[in-house]
C-alpha cells in the first residue's frame, strides 16, 4: 500500500511509535524504522519488551519492516530520490527537533527527517517534552512553517478513554489519520451523541 519512515529516539513515549509501526503494518504498509540508541534503551524501559525480539515477532507475520542503522547515511531512505509516503518521529526529542530545524544531519534519522523537508513531502513530529520551553516552542513554530506537522501526544478527554491504551491508541489514530491512512482507533468528533 504505503511505503513510511518511522523515527523513535529516547525522548519518553516510545509505545506511540511501537503502535504506530504495529498499525502501520498491520494495513500492509511499508515501514522504514530508524531508531537512536537511547530510542531502543527507552523503547525497552518503557514498554518492556526486548527491541530484537519485537523485530522478529512483526517479521515473522511479514517483512514489511525494515530497520535502518542510524547511521548508515547511505540507506534507501537518506535520498530524496528515494519515495516515500511520509515520516513520523514518534517520540522525537527536543534534541532531534532541533537538529532538524538547523538542518544538523549528523545521523540518519535528521537526514530523513530533512530529507522530507527538502522534498517537501510530509513530516510529522511527536515531540514529548513537558513544560516546553521558549526554544522548544520556537523550533517548532519554525518547523511548522515549513509544513511540518507538530502532534503532540496530549489525550482527547471528550473521546472519555478509559485506559492508558484508549489515550495512546486515539493519538496513534489522529497520526494515522493525519497520514489519510484509514485506522478504527480515531473517531471523528460526532457533536456529543
Amino acid at each position: 500500500m504505503g511505503r513510511y519512515i518511522v523515527g523513535i529516539t529516547g525522548a519518553s513515549g516510545s509505545i506511540y511509535g511501537v503502535r504506530l509501526i504495529e498499525e502501520l503494518i498491520k494495513q500492509d504498509n511499508e515501514v522504514y524504522l530508524v531508531i537512536t540508541n537511547n530510542g531502543k534503551k527507552v523503547l525497552e524501559y518503557e514498554v518492556e519488551l526486548n527491541f530484537e525480539e519485537w523485530l522478529q515477532t512483526i517479521n515473522k507475520r511479514s517483512e514489511m519492516l525494515k530497520l535502518c542503522d542510524i547511521d548508515d547515511m547511505f540507506s534507501l531512505i537518506a535520498s530524496g530520490s528515494f519515495r516515500t509516503d511520509a515520516m513520523v518521529i514518534a517520540p522525537c526529542s527536543m534534541g532531534t527537533l532541533s537538529k532538524i530545524k538547523c538542518g544538523t544531519s549528523d545521523n540518519l534519522l535528521v537526514r530523513a527527517a530533512d530529507v522530507m523537508i527538502k522534498e517537501k513531502r510530509k513530516l510529522i513530529l511527536i515531540p514529548r517534552e513537558t513544560p516546553l520551553s521558549s526554544i522548544h516552542l520556537s523550533n517548532m513554530l519554525f518547523l511548522s512553517n515549513l509544513n511540518v506537522m507538530i502532534i503532540p501526544p496530549m489525550p482527547a478527554l471528550y473521546q472519555k478513554p478509559k485506559t492508558v491504551e484508549d489515550i495512546i491508541n486515539n493519538t496513534v489514530g489522529r497520526i494515522l489519520a493525519s497520514l489519510n491512512v484509514h485506522s478504527d482507533l480515531y473517531h471523528e468528533w460526532s457533536g456529543g451523541k
